[in-house]
């Protein structure tokens, strides 16, 4: 039996389609680019009542919304992949942490952003201002993150976690990695390692690859 997940080409979905790859495990995705209109966020009702993605429908028929809590089960569901510290190790506080603040302090900035009429209607000039001051507001927070790591090959060390990949996404996007890499330079050496993962070459390619605005820069 397969994982299904409702999610979209270069979405929050794709940190748990990589990382149920990485795992071995089989799923399906149900695409639904939610920004698209009523049509999409239609496809994911019956999984999420917030009509948004990512959603996680388990073999045993068990919903689960919220990208963060959707990796952080996965990685208890199959331990034996390690792609988080376990429960005792010393690392396993801060991998919460980061993984809390990612979608609290960043992620969330996307539903003011990608439609900010939502706050202030047809007012172009307020408009303009909700999207310089998320993207400086994001910019802030990825460098407070990364003043607060001290990144190995990976964000936690030498192995890598579910954090890499959720930083891996979300830093590809707006307002996009050139930003990324100047308030968070270090951050920026792990992410393209992760970018460059032999096992998820093919991934990449089909779920988020790096072309026009999204290129990664030299």
């Amino acid at each position: 039996m397969s994982f299904t997940v409702y999610g979209a080409a270069g979405s929050g979905s794709v940190p748990i389609e990589a990382a149920l790859t990485l795992m071995g495990r089989p799923y399906r995705v149900i695409e639904a680019p939610t920004w698209e209109g009523e049509a999409q966020r239609d496809k994911v009702a019956g999984a999420n009542p917030m009509r948004q993605i990512p959603a996680l429908v388990t073999p045993e028929g068990e919903t689960i919304t919220e990208s963060a809590a959707i990796l952080i089960w996965l990685t208890e569901r199959f331990p034996d992949a390690r792609l988080a510290p376990a429960p005792g190790d010393p690392r396993r506080g801060q991998f919460l942490r980061w993984m809390s603040f990612i979608p609290a302090s960043i992620y969330s900035m996307y539903w003011i952003r990608d439609e900010p009429g939502r706050l202030v209607g047809d007012d172009a000039e307020a408009q303009a201002q909700i999207t310089a001051r998320t993207a400086d507001r994001i910019s802030h927070c990825w460098s407070v993150m990364e003043s607060q790591l001290t990144p190995g090959r990976f964000l936690l060390g030498d192995d890598l976690t579910v954090l890499d990949l959720y930083v891996a996404v979300v830093s590809r996007w707006r307002p996009l990695r050139p930003r990324f890499h100047a308030v968070a330079p270090r951050m920026g050496e792990v992410v393209r390692r992760v970018d460059a993962l032999p096992q998820l070459q093919d991934f990449w390619a089909r779920r988020f690859p790096f072309r026009g605005v999204y290129a990664d820069p030299a």
